[in-house]
């Protein structure tokens, strides 16, 4: 049988940190950053639904806006590809 290529095949190990939100506190739960400023998108939990993508991870973007508890972000991923994400505020901090 051939494996799964899901969203997130083949990563659990690279994500499992096994850090329970009870865990973390409320400082790092509850964030505030300003529009402009510079964060770092790491993620913090094992759940799926809000985890950024492997590929974003340790990455430098730019917040834009904010959508409900999340941020929007945008980053630069070559000279000519800009990528908008909406990440949980638990995955970002400062850079």
């Amino acid at each position: 049988m051939s494996s799964s290529k899901g969203l997130f095949s083949r990563s659990t190990r690279r994500l499992s940190r096994h850090i329970k939100p009870s865990q973390m506190g409320l400082t790092k739960l509850i964030k505030n950053f300003e529009n402009g400023s510079k964060v770092v998108i790491m993620p913090r939990s094992t759940r799926n639904r809000s985890v950024p993508h492997p590929r974003y991870r340790g990455r430098t973007a730019i917040v834009i806006g904010r959508r409900g508890d999340a941020y929007v972000v945008e980053m630069e991923l070559s000279k000519s590809t800009k990528r908008r994400l909406v990440v949980p505020q638990m995955h970002l901090q400062k850079a």
